[in-house]
């Protein structure tokens, strides 16, 4: 059986009427190249079915076009839409993603990067990383690496991060509902131990306190990112504070949750019924991470901030920082937006 000869960058030369210095150029996008000795190449690239290595290429000294992504943690939601629009956005680049799974401890992450700074990837991306990410900088710094991180709050400093603004996404939203006439608003969801969570749980209360409305403790409820249970922890709450008029989930899952829940205690959601104490409709506002077309259809005032297209911009950022080394790294919040009931 006759094995195929591998096509190697000495026959896109020969077939392109060039040197291999100038089929590497092209390949590498760098030097000047005139435009049509680069369609001679990428035709031979093309006619030949030539498969850059991208490893050699980087030992070489050119770019592997390789971007290298540790997530912490590949089950939230949240990661996974944003892996899929930083993927979507570097591939349609010529990029390739090595995607790798970072886990919930330091050492774990630390790992995971000497393992991409090993394979000579033109740029790495962290997914979640609190507590280290003085120690991964200067993993990457020593390698002359461009790093970028991003997270779902405010823990990282002094390193190049994009984040939502979780502050000003939950300010939004109890702003929205106090105009709309509510004024004993609640909490559900989250644990306390949730940065995300606190910097929201900010935000609403801030807002509470700046238009003169009623805080109380027990109106903040902690709860599982379950529907059962957030169906649960509503009916209590009603239960034990039945003038509350709208109520402020956690996330999706939660709303999902509080929904039925409001159903099978006869308080359907809604933006009216305020001006009575008993029987009226509960408000919900929920935080969403997807675009407004993936959002459910149900009676629910949204403050999305869709992590897809946060992943978009993450790609935009990881590019800058390896084209341009003089970029320097800041800190890029991104605001929610809110999507009233339909």
């Amino acid at each position: 059986m006759a094995v195929a000869k591998k096509v190697t960058i000495n026959d896109v030369a020969l077939a392109a009427g060039v040197s291999v210095s100038t089929v590497s150029l092209v390949l590498s996008g760098k030097g000047r190249i005139s435009p049509a000795t680069g369609q001679r190449v990428n035709e031979a690239v093309e006619q030949l079915g030539f498969v850059r290595n991208r490893q050699a290429s980087a030992l070489r000294g050119g770019q592997s076009g390789v971007i290298g992504l540790i997530v912490r943690d590949l089950t939230s939601p949240f990661y996974a839409e944003l892996t899929a629009g930083l993927t979507e956005a570097l591939e349609a680049q010529g990029r390739m993603v090595f995607l790798l799974h970072g886990g919930r401890e330091a050492d774990q992450l630390l790992s995971r990067l000497d393992m991409l700074l090993n394979q000579g990837v033109d740029g790495v991306i962290v997914a979640g990383a609190s507590g280290v990410g003085s120690e991964l900088c200067e993993r990457a710094a020593e390698k002359g690496v461009p790093l970028v991180f991003a997270s779902r709050a405010s823990y990282l400093d002094e390193t190049d991060t994009l984040r939502p603004d979780n502050m000003q996404a939950a300010q939004m939203l109890t702003e929205h509902l106090i105009r709309r006439g509510h004024q004993r608003i609640a909490w559900l969801g989250g644990k306390s131990s949730s940065l995300t969570r606190a910097e929201r749980v900010g935000g609403y209360c801030a807002t509470l306190i700046k238009y003169g409305l009623p805080f109380h403790s027990e109106w903040v409820v902690e709860c599982e990112s379950s529907q059962k249970m957030a169906a649960e922890a509503i009916g209590a709450l009603l239960r034990s504070s039945p003038t509350i008029s709208a109520v402020i989930c956690y996330n999706d899952v939660i709303a999902m949750g509080a929904w039925f829940g409001l159903i099978r205690a006869g308080r359907q959601s809604g933006e009216g019924g305020v001006e009575t104490f008993f029987g009226h409709q509960v408000a919900l506002g929920a935080f969403a991470d997807v675009g407004e077309n993936a959002l459910d259809d149900l009676p629910i005032v949204w403050a999305t901030t869709p992590a897809r297209e946060m992943g978009y911009t993450l790609a935009d950022r990881i590019m800058q920082r390896i084209e341009n080394t003089d970029v320097q790294a800041g800190h890029q919040i991104v605001a929610a937006r809110l999507v009233p009931v339909k």
